[in-house]
């Protein structure tokens, strides 16, 4: 089952400032601060709609993915690993 954004949100937070590496190997941290997700190789942020719909697609695919662009949103390549740290998603 997948959880609910607010409980994603919450793990999101409590990951703040890990390293991740995305499906293409490039290293990067975030920051979340109120609902934005500010990644440190862009200028650019994930918000939190983005997440509730990364989200949305998840629990279609029934929490496994094969990449990032199954979340279907901007961001996802930085998404995608965070989610899998989370536990949110598996790969196929």
């Amino acid at each position: 089952m997948i959880p609910s954004i607010d409980g994603v949100w919450k793990l999101i937070e409590e990951k703040d400032g890990q390293s991740f590496k995305t499906f293409s190997g490039l290293e990067f941290t975030y920051r979340v601060k109120g609902h934005e997700i500010f990644i440190s190789r862009k200028d650019k942020s994930i918000t939190f709609s983005s997440v509730k719909k990364a989200l949305e697609e998840v629990e279609k695919l029934n929490g496994i993915a094969s990449g990032p662009k199954k979340l279907g949103v901007f961001g996802a390549s930085y998404l995608y690993p965070i989610f899998k740290e989370i536990g949110v998603i598996k790969e196929n």
